[in-house]
């Protein structure tokens, strides 16, 4: 079945979408992006719109398959992953959303987070979900689309009755998972890891849970099928008759950080990596025990194979570090990430200058809603390379925030982590992270592994892949980091960062 033939994967990320055409060796064939645009219609929300989102997803498909000389029919399956918690309602006749997709970043929820923390809800959150009430999750962003998006674009719809549409089945709820399929295969589905990180879905009884659609006014009607992140029967096909012109079976999906987690090979508990992208995502695979944290982490699905229990992970959500960067070509520190190694390592440390990056609150081990982005540690003599150097430790720092939680939740002493997503190209900031936390930090061959996860979820569904095993053979060393400064002096560091996190707290409070 492998000879001539491949597993494409949609890896639809925030800033952008990509396709990747892998072969039985788990290599890259061809490779396709295009970015989307990014609207921040008030102070602290963020939108996507979902029409761009799919034109692009047609778009990267059809040119990965034309550079690589593959015919859609040569695709044994198709996986899918997606930036988690970003949300949208469409409709369900049109397929025409009502509404741009609101973003995991985005805070107009934060106030309606607070409240459930006043009525003593979060402890029953935390039980059934797993997860830190926050405006991070897809639960207060489908309450707020329900209750306040403008139904513009709904050819139907006045605006008075969009929830007794919803309540009729007549909208769909998704998140960016569950609209690809929907696209691709017709079908209103979406998966165990991304229906984990809705903050709807009870974790232990595998099933959106009645208590907490009550909670958030969610209708029963709306929710997509929860299936396997890798399922024999499938999602559905690609219609012969649409932009590919063949029956793909689309066979696979997982949230963008658990799909990281699989790509990485971390099949046995114990097995931890770290994503870099636009936030940082930390899991650790802790099998089929759904760990409980006592140091401000996530409990969550990390898979679920047809057939077979769901695996659990530890995860710590970090909410800005690749967007850090970004945000310094910004502000014109830099005009390309790539100078960020040079400048940094033109200095020998920052010069007592820390910078917090909290430009949408505080993700783990913190958990502050209105903590938001702060330098320290300024003088005159402070020039753009400690800025850019003290934002790359930035990085590094939170990483080490959230190791230490997981080592504090897991009693797994943490010698060895597994990097991938964009940054880790960056070899200074792959060192500065090892010296950081204290520990190796190993880089793999492909370091797409995102996409490689949704691969694989796919490609086991059909049998292109036999086996977990064969998987792991498949998983290769580019380069491995080891720490080079003084331990004492790296927790002398540390020490003086969580003084600067603690002046980032609370001060969108100040605003109001």
């Amino acid at each position: 079945m492998t000879e001539d033939t491949y597993v494409g994967a949609i890896d639809q990320g925030t800033t952008g979408t990509r396709f990747i055409v892998f072969d039985h060796d788990g290599e890259v064939v061809a490779n396709a992006y295009e970015k989307h645009d990014q609207y921040y219609p008030e102070p602290g929300w963020v939108e996507h719109d979902p029409m761009e989102i799919w034109d692009n997803t047609k778009d990267v498909i059809t040119q990965a398959l034309g550079w690589a000389d593959v015919g859609p029919e040569q695709l044994a399956a198709i996986g899918v992953t997606n930036q988690r918690e970003t949300t949208l309602l469409w409709d369900a006749d049109t397929g025409t959303p009502i509404y741009n997709a609101i973003v995991w970043q985005d805070r107009r929820t934060t106030e309606r987070i607070e409240s459930l923390e006043e009525n003593g809800a979060v402890e029953t959150i935390r039980e059934k979900t797993g997860l830190e009430p926050d405006a991070y999750f897809s639960a207060t962003k489908a309450e707020w689309l329900l209750e306040e998006a403008d139904p513009i674009k709904m050819e139907r719809a006045r605006p008075s009755d969009v929830r007794d549409r919803a309540e009729a089945g007549e909208i769909l709820f998704g998140t960016i998972d569950s609209w690809l399929i929907y696209n691709l295969t017709g079908e209103h589905v979406t998966e165990v890891t991304n229906a984990s990180r809705t903050m709807l879905y009870n974790i232990h009884d595998l099933e959106w849970d009645d208590d907490l659609l009550a909670e958030f006014s969610i209708p029963e009607a709306i929710l997509p099928e929860v299936r396997p992140s890798s399922d024999e029967a499938t999602y559905g096909t690609t219609d012969p008759d649409g932009f590919l012109g063949a029956e793909i079976p689309v066979a696979g999906a997982l949230g963008d950080q658990q799909a990281a987690l699989f790509g990485q090979t971390c099949f046995d508990p114990g097995d931890a990596k770290n994503t870099y992208g636009t936030g940082s995502f930390f899991l650790m695979n802790t099998g089929d025990d759904a760990v409980e944290s006592d140091h401000g982490l996530l409990t969550t699905i990390g898979y679920q194979r047809s057939g077979e229990d769901v695996q659990y992970a530890l995860e710590g959500s970090i909410f800005v570090t690749g967007a850090a960067i970004e945000w310094l070509e910004d502000v014109s520190l830099i005009d390309d990430p790539s100078e960020t190694a040079e400048l940094a390592r033109s200095v020998d440390s920052t010069d007592g200058v820390y910078v917090v990056p909290a430009f949408t609150g505080l993700g783990a081990p913190h958990w502050d809603q209105r903590a938001r982005g702060t330098i320290v540690g300024m003088t005159r003599g402070t020039r753009r390379e400690h800025i850019v150097r003290a934002t790359l430790e930035s990085i590094a720092y939170q990483t080490r925030d959230v190791a230490e939680a997981m080592e504090g939740d897991s009693g797994i002493e943490m010698t060895s982590l597994k990097v991938d997503g964009g940054a880790v190209k960056n070899n200074f900031l792959c060192q500065l992270q090892s010296d950081v936390i204290g520990s190796q930090i190993v880089r793999p061959v492909v370091d797409e592994t995102t996409a490689l996860g949704a691969a694989y979820a796919a490609g086991l569904a059909v049998d292109y892949w036999a086996d977990l095993e064969q998987l792991r053979n498949n998983w290769r060393v580019d380069r491995e980091f080891e720490p080079e400064i003084d331990p004492d002096v790296a927790d002398q560091r540390h020490e003086r960062w969580i003084d600067a996190v603690e002046r980032s707290r609370g001060w969108a409070r100040e605003e109001s």
